[in-house]
């Protein structure tokens, strides 16, 4: 990335001539400046890549002057230069965010060897900047995760508020949902994600391994412990700690995580030394915590130390439109990764997806389009493709109807009903779903009126006349108490 336009400013109109015959001759484009008042309106209208600025200039000085490019422009390189060599003024220029310091007079070897160090700077610049993009590109919310329902708009809201930030998340949610994707979309929108992610299953450990696991260990801490062991935390520092199924860690050891997330040191199994750790703490859990609080099985003040920013994933069911996204994107994925040809899915298998529990959520739908995938032979997945699907309306349970909004229940019916149905046009299925709702609701209300038609009406925001023929409509027989 070469030097193409440069800034002077300084107010000896020697030295501006001298400097800009001599960058000139380097092939750049110069712009000069009498005052850093004239040099701040040159920047703000205009691009350069280097800005060469005198520390003595009358009006606004350059060390001021360096202040202000550094607010508008922080990617703008800036040379100070001084006729005064003091010590001060070399560590006030640097200290202020300037590039580097020349004193006056200087040869103009000095001004060749600055261009080429700033040269390999932004080379060097451009190449970092570019990895780092690279790298977050392997995190982008849109690319990952994926959803366009409310609930998901509500998880993207969050993760773009909070990512930048330090706050400690709990992500809650059935299993499959796609919790630890969503911690890692919280680390690689952060300003650590160029550190690492560290993830551990609290779960999957055993109870008398799990504190080595977090921690590390040193040398003959205990049997078996031949050399000293750098634990989770340490692996994470300056990144992301993910602590999945934190509901099922021991409680000693939820008051260890205390310890850390209050103090920022953790102590090694065995050792004594106290070392301190920066780690961002994203915990998950499939279970209820605040059941296991008052159940004594979770600490409370844990709890409240990790539920500082709460993401709450839905399970799959309760965002059904979501279905047809994820199922495109997955057939596109597990096709490229196994160098198939692009594979569709039929309507009525959609259906029968669309209808199905997913009591294992994203990653059961996941694995569902992998196996369809391997065993069809046919550009086409039809309903034959996904045996065994069990409708919604077979697998709700008591709970969960409670749990449910009248929107996902009467969606849940809905599909029920009209899965496989080849033709919906042309019907009066419009006609047929209306009266299957208004029904129940008019006789709920006039049940909670004691049939008491003015006060129905009022209640349903219609006029009473227009009630009279929704219930002669709709054959509601009335009862008189």
């Amino acid at each position: 990335m070469t030097i193409h336009r440069i800034l002077i400013a300084d107010d000896e109109e020697s030295m501006r001539w001298v400097l800009s015959k001599a960058f000139k001759k380097m092939g750049c484009d110069v712009d000069v400046a009498s005052d850093g008042q004239q040099a701040l309106g040159l920047i703000k209208t205009s691009s350069y890549d280097l800005a060469i600025i005198d520390i003595k200039m009358p009006g606004m000085n350059g060390l001021d002057l360096l202040d202000k490019i550094k607010e508008l422009k922080t990617d703008l390189l800036v040379v100070i230069m001084t006729a005064e060599a003091s010590m001060k003024n070399a560590v006030e220029a640097m200290k202020r965010g300037a590039y580097d310091y020349i004193t006056k007079p200087f040869d103009i070897d000095v001004l060749d060897a600055i261009m080429e160090k700033v040269n390999r700077a932004r080379d060097l610049a451009g190449q970092v900047s570019q990895l780092k993009h690279e790298l977050k590109e392997l995190y982008q919310v849109e690319k990952n995760i994926i959803g366009n329902s409310p609930a998901m708009r509500e998880v993207y809201k969050t993760i773009g508020k909070v990512a930048a930030s330090d706050l400690t998340v709990l992500i809650q949610g059935e299993s499959g949902t796609g919790k630890e994707l969503v911690a890692r979309q919280l680390h690689g929108n952060s300003n650590r994600f160029s550190k690492p992610f560290i993830a551990i299953n609290c779960a999957a450990i055993p109870k008398e391994l799990l504190e080595s696991e977090l921690f590390g260990s040193e040398r003959g801490a205990f049997t078996g412990a031949v050399e000293r062991k750098i634990g989770k935390f340490e692996q994470a520092d300056h990144g992301t700690l993910f602590l999945d199924e934190i509901g099922d860690m021991p409680l000693d050891l939820q008051a260890k995580i205390l310890r850390v997330l209050q103090e920022r040191e953790i102590t090694r199994t065995g050792g004594r030394q106290t070392i301190p750790v920066d780690v961002r703490i994203v915990a998950a859990t499939n279970q209820e915590l605040l059941g296991k609080v008052r159940q004594k099985e979770f600490r409370e003040d844990l709890y409240y130390r990790l539920n500082v920013v709460p993401i709450n994933l839905v399970p799959l069911r309760e965002r059904r439109e979501d279905i047809p996204n994820l199922v495109e994107y997955f057939i596109a994925n597990i096709c490229n990764e196994m160098k198939l040809p692009l594979k569709r899915c039929a309507e009525t298998a959609m259906a029968a997806l669309m209808g199905h529990s997913w009591p294992g959520n994203v990653r059961e739908l996941e694995n569902t389009i992998k196996r369809a995938i391997i065993l069809s032979n046919d550009p086409m997945l039809t309903e034959a493709d996904f045996t065994g699907l069990q409708p919604l309306s077979e697998s709700l349970k008591a709970s969960d109807v409670n749990d449910a909004s009248l929107e996902s229940l009467v969606d849940i019916k809905l599909r029920s009903c009209l899965h496989g149905v080849e033709k919906l046009e042309n019907g009066d299925v419009y006609r047929m779903v209306l009266e299957q709702i208004e029904r129940p609701l008019i006789r709920y209300i006039l049940e909670k009126t004691r049939w008491n038609q003015v006060k129905t009406a009022d209640i349903l925001g219609i006029n009473r006349n227009t009630l009279r023929k929704k219930i002669h409509e709709l054959e509601i027989e009335i009862k008189k108490d």
